[in-house]
């Protein structure tokens, strides 16, 4: 397992139609071919579409399917809107590794000011926990769950965060303060990728365990790199259980 993972989060806009978000996506993994994992936002593909969920949960179903079929050695993160059998719709973030799902988990904590309550369904609690891509251990929190620190608890033991957003504007200092905190509480790397919708905080970061932070409001993509022999250094130094 390599010591070192390069990692990019992208601060990505919604575009219309639907196939330029995924087409952007694809121009970007192929630039970042010498990454090891890419983020990209809440919802990148299609955005909060509520006039047209089923439309928007079709397309994404679709970019899920061209994702598993171009993504490798690579680690892609994103969430999407999925629809149920039932008719219920949830925003699902998805991990793709070796052109597969390796992970899939609902959004449990719904953006009430947003009024996704009254679109979306929300996802259960077990359903943000633990799993592991060659030997590394991740998890993931979609955006507002980044706010509960039951949550993070979930999340004790992962080495890397990966948090998709659309973080609005006016808590944009929220977000600047929680993902670090995450980072140095959990002792792990936290990635986020924020939208950059107008009315979004953008934010987009890599925050380190140590209190480091690589943020960038300008630049649709921001890479860095994971550095597991630091997170064993802090775990071995300053011990959280006891």
């Amino acid at each position: 397992m390599s010591q070192i993972l390069k990692a990019s989060v992208l601060q990505m806009d919604n575009l219309t139609p639907y196939h330029r978000n995924l087409e952007r996506l694809l121009m970007h993994l192929d630039a970042l071919k010498d990454q090891d994992i890419v983020l990209a936002p809440e919802v990148s593909m299609t955005d909060y579409d509520y006039d047209n969920l089923e439309t928007a949960a079709a397309f994404g179903e679709e970019a899920e399917r061209v994702l598993c079929e171009r993504t490798g050695d690579q680690i892609v993160g994103l969430t999407r809107l999925t629809r149920h059998a039932d008719g219920r719709y949830t925003n699902d973030a998805v991990v793709i590794h070796d052109h597969r799902v390796v992970h899939r988990q609902s959004k449990h904590k719904l953006f009430l000011l947003g009024e996704e309550d009254k679109h979306l369904a929300a996802g259960s609690a077990e359903g943000i926990r633990l799993f592991e891509i060659g030997g590394v251990r991740y998890g993931v929190l979609i955006c507002f769950e980044l706010r509960f620190k039951g949550l993070w608890k979930q999340l004790e033991g992962a080495d890397v965060i990966l948090v998709p957003s659309q973080w609005g504007l006016p808590r944009k200092r929220h977000l600047e303060i929680l993902a670090p905190a995450l980072a140095v509480m959990n002792q792990a790397y936290v990635l986020v990728a924020n939208s950059a919708r107008e009315d979004m905080a953008r934010s987009s970061m890599l925050c380190m365990p140590d209190g480091e932070v690589m943020l960038d409001d300008e630049n649709e993509i921001i890479s860095g790199k994971i550095d597991l022999r630091l997170l064993r250094t802090i775990r071995r130094y300053i011990v959280m259980k006891q």
